[in-house]
């Protein structure tokens, strides 16, 4: 970690310095889809992010049927792969973040900057770093019927509202 480029001049400030990490650090970030905006959208997130298999119902089969796509007899269940996009974007991310909140730091240190601002600017940041990667995110492709269907070839791009649906909460 590189130096803060704080230069501490006298202790006059140390109160207002350790009130400014307290809430820091009673203060955390959570970014994603969340349950009480909208559970089906974070069931779908869900699924996307760590795959599901479907038994194949006979409604279904009638479903698939009726729009061109007969399913064989032996196919019981129909897989969702894995197309981690929360996970995955917080790692190619979290150095880009990391550098963010050494930039900011200081000047919360400093009171220039609002602990409850850094907190929303380094959230609002990181739900955009992960809204980009559910964006453009091409693998595992879509099945030929999936991408017939919606006209697309993008996994997880249909309507926009589960990318509409990433934000951050801060947790104070």
């Amino acid at each position: 970690m590189r130096g803060s480029g704080i230069t501490i001049r006298g202790t006059d400030n140390t109160g207002r310095l350790l009130d400014s990490l307290q809430q820091l650090g009673a203060k955390r970030i959570n970014v994603g889809v969340f349950g009480a905006d909208d559970s089906e959208l974070v069931m779908i997130a869900a699924v996307h992010e760590f795959g599901t298999e479907i038994q194949v119902t006979d409604k279904m089969r009638g479903w698939f049927a009726a729009n061109g796509y007969p399913l064989k007899k032996e196919t019981t269940v129909i897989k969702i792969p894995e197309r981690s996009w929360l996970r995955s974007g917080y790692d190619e991310s979290i150095d880009a973040i990391t550098n963010k909140v050494q930039e900011l730091l200081p000047d919360v240190l400093e009171n220039n900057i609002n602990p409850d601002t850094f907190m929303d600017s380094i959230g609002l940041e990181f739900a955009g770093m992960i809204q980009k990667k559910l964006r453009n995110l091409q693998d595992p492709a879509n099945s030929s019927m999936t991408t017939e269907r919606k006209g697309s070839t993008n996994p997880l791009i249909d309507s926009s509202r589960l990318v509409g649906a990433i934000r951050h909460e801060v947790e104070r």
